[in-house]
């Protein structure tokens, strides 16, 4: 699903002679820094809220230091520049993080696997789980129902979800029929309203599902939230995308 190995792109060359300057050393790891005649600077997304507060620390180990303006939260800039000359990180919500580094627009990025799952952009290669954004995609509908309710017996359901890529093959490959009702958020409020009896939503302490009367019935997969790379820029600019791979590969386990 666009998470398998790129192959040889994931080797890191680092051939002498080459048009970018001498390895860098920041907080141990060493980096290449792009000489002055050289492509953009690199363009890093991360994702807007509760993510963010756990990603922080991994970008102060891998030597990243956004400029203030990142922490204020009076701030409305998206883009930021950084202690590295040659890294600027833009900050856009979960599931645009995907997007914008697979057309492109940034060359890597850290999102969550079930946005990964349910975009399923062969553009995006992901090598590093960071060990971070613990959570599960479940599947919930009211308390009342449990006694009565046998999901072996399912053969149409309809299901509020902003997830319907993913719902959808989960239950197809079950043989049920699943008819997606795209919401954006508030989705325990669904099956109190009478728009469905399900939803399929993330699931973490599960005390919102708790408040709203709801109980997790399914698990379709845990979540984590990835480094994830552009392939074209990966292969392109092997020099400068590689040693981030490592870096964030080795804060990951050291985390």
């Amino acid at each position: 699903m666009g998470l398998e190995s790129p192959g040889p792109l994931c080797q890191n060359p680092r051939a002498s002679g080459s048009a970018w300057g001498g390895p860098q050393r920041v907080l141990g790891f060493h980096v290449t820094e792009p000489a002055a005649n050289a492509n953009e600077p690199l363009v890093l997304a991360v994702p807007k809220g509760r993510i963010l507060k756990e990603l922080r620390p991994l970008l102060r180990e891998a030597g990243i230091e956004p400029e203030p303006a990142f922490d204020d939260p009076s701030a409305r800039q998206l883009r930021f520049g950084t202690n590295l000359p040659y890294l600027t990180i833009i900050r856009v919500r979960s599931f645009d993080v995907a997007t914008f580094v697979a057309f492109g627009a940034a060359h890597l990025g850290v999102a969550g696997n079930d946005v990964l799952m349910e975009f399923d952009y062969p553009e995006l290669y992901a090598p590093v789980d960071l060990g971070i954004g613990h959570c599960r995609l479940a599947v919930a509908e009211p308390a009342e129902m449990i006694g009565s309710d046998d999901p072996s017996q399912w053969s149409h359901i309809r299901v509020a979800t902003k997830y319907p890529g993913v719902t959808r093959k989960y239950f197809e490959a079950r043989g049920v029929q699943a008819e997606c009702i795209k919401l954006n958020g508030a989705m325990e409020l669904a099956p109190g309203m009478g728009l469905c009896r399900r939803i399929v939503d993330l699931v973490s302490t599960g005390r919102t599902l708790k408040d709203n009367g709801l109980v997790e019935i399914e698990k379709i997969a845990d979540v984590t939230s990835r480094l994830i790379v552009n392939r074209a820029a990966l292969k392109t600019r092997p020099l400068e995308l590689g040693p981030w791979v490592d870096r964030f590969a080795e804060v990951a386990r050291a985390a």
